[in-house]
């Protein structure tokens, strides 16, 4: 009798404490489960967010590089294409999701008639609305339209036209376009010379803020300066706001460029302590290291620019689609 009391006893012990311990470990299990699944959805939406670029117009009047979403379903070059100049119009439906301080540039009730692409050129056809835009803003819009197509991986060259006619000349600046544009065609274009000799192109990116939105913005400067690109990259750059009213740049003005390689798709670049941010750490701004790379980019075929100091590597940037 005692045996079977013990028995039973121990038996609903035991289912008893199963149970307890399936209610402690399911809750767990679930817990586990969503969590993994928040932070799988996070990273995807960090991805995301990202977006695609874009070259839209600031409250200074230069064009600058920001990201947005678009369309998942929008794979191909020519539906990026047309997604990211229907941004470009004024008054589109996406123009509440823009950043503050940007604004579109394509005049109101411009169509897109079509939009075609063949090894690494993209023709696309506008509607006679293009042609609205005043004559300030003429060039702008185009150098907004080519830089934005030309960030899509695959396109090199633009060619526009306005109701199946090529644009060969903007009618109220008179600036002529020879065929298919690239980024040769310049952006925020400022000229500093003062002869006709040693005159060097080259294209500096610099930082702006809008409230809490930083972003980039290219210059592309023609000057007298028989220099290497880089040298006068850096250069321009330590000069900061002084030098260039309304763009930033947070180099300090010690900084020095010691030397500098390239090697295949790699430039590196090397220089003394005062491009740190914090010594002790060893650590470069991101609006430096960001702004030197999107300009090395800009004027050399590479990849990948890597900062050195002191023979050290302190931080490495590579090149993204745009």
């Amino acid at each position: 009798m005692l045996k079977s009391i013990s028995f039973k006893f121990a038996f609903v012990t035991f289912v008893t404490l199963f149970l307890l311990l399936m209610v402690y470990i399911i809750p767990k299990e679930n817990q586990y489960s969503l969590s993994l699944l928040r932070r799988q959805q996070l990273e995807y939406i960090n991805v995301d967010e990202r977006g695609e670029v874009i070259y839209l117009l600031d409250t200074n009047n230069y064009i600058a590089k920001t990201n947005m979403l678009i369309s998942a379903n929008a794979k191909t070059i020519e539906a990026k294409a047309r997604e990211l100049l229907e941004i470009l119009i004024v008054r589109n439906k996406r123009e509440n999701s823009i950043p503050m301080g940007l604004r579109p540039i394509i005049p109101f009730r411009t169509k897109i008639n079509s939009i075609n692409y063949n090894n690494g050129v993209i023709e696309v056809d506008f509607s006679k609305q293009l042609l609205e835009i005043k004559k300030e803003y003429e060039e702008k819009m185009i150098e907004a339209i080519v830089y934005t197509l030309t960030s899509i991986d695959g396109v090199d060259k633009v060619l526009i036209s306005v109701e199946k006619e090529p644009l060969n000349i903007l009618p109220k600046t008179n600036i002529v376009l020879i065929g298919a544009l690239d980024r040769t065609f310049g952006i925020n274009k400022l000229y500093n010379l003062k002869n006709i000799k040693d005159i060097t192109k080259v294209t500096i990116y610099y930082l702006n803020k809008y409230h809490n939105h930083s972003y980039y913005v290219p210059v592309t400067k023609y000057i007298n300066d028989s220099r290497e690109k880089i040298k006068i990259i850096i250069d321009e750059l330590s000069l900061g706001p002084v030098y260039e009213p309304n763009l930033m740049s947070f180099l300090s003005t010690k900084s020095r460029l010691l030397n500098y390689e390239q090697q295949d798709n790699k430039f590196i670049l090397h220089f003394n302590d005062y491009i740190l941010a914090d010594i002790k750490e060893r650590n470069i701004l991101e609006e430096v290291s960001y702004c030197i790379a999107y300009s090395v980019f800009a004027n050399y075929n590479v990849d990948t620019v890597i900062f050195s100091v002191n023979e050290e590597i302190i931080k490495t940037v590579i090149k993204n689609v745009d």
